[in-house]
């Protein structure tokens, strides 16, 4: 229980400095977030947990290709937002949009030979 508290712990604090950052400098915020910072993270988590090369492997695969589709919801909310939608419809358009790709990229994935 203790190693998931701290888990949650250092995950929290990487969100907080990054929106505290972006409040001042954006662009440095969007970095901050834009690292894979909770990928490593939960990687270096996975590995004291099951260090299995094979295991690692796959998750980082898998980590890559499930990147793809979350990328354009960056694109669709600034787009939304210059166009007068409101943050919070266009947050969760935003999502909407990542989720629908996430199930294409999970249904599409097995018939281009891509193992998730």
């Amino acid at each position: 229980m203790l190693q998931l508290a701290l888990k949650a712990a250092i995950s929290g604090v990487l969100i907080a400095a990054a929106s505290t950052l972006a409040k001042r400098y954006p662009g440095f915020g969007a970095l901050i977030a834009s690292l894979p910072l909770v990928s490593v993270l939960g990687m270096l988590w996975l590995w004291s947990e099951k260090p299995d090369a094979a295991n690692m492997a796959a998750h980082a695969q898998a980590t890559f290709w499930y990147v793809l589709p979350s990328l354009p919801m960056f694109l669709a909310i600034p787009a939304m937002l210059r166009a007068g939608v409101q943050f919070h419809l266009a947050l969760a358009l935003g999502c909407v949009l990542t989720v629908i790709l996430y199930l294409a990229m999970t249904a599409l994935a097995p018939r281009l030979g891509i193992q998730l």
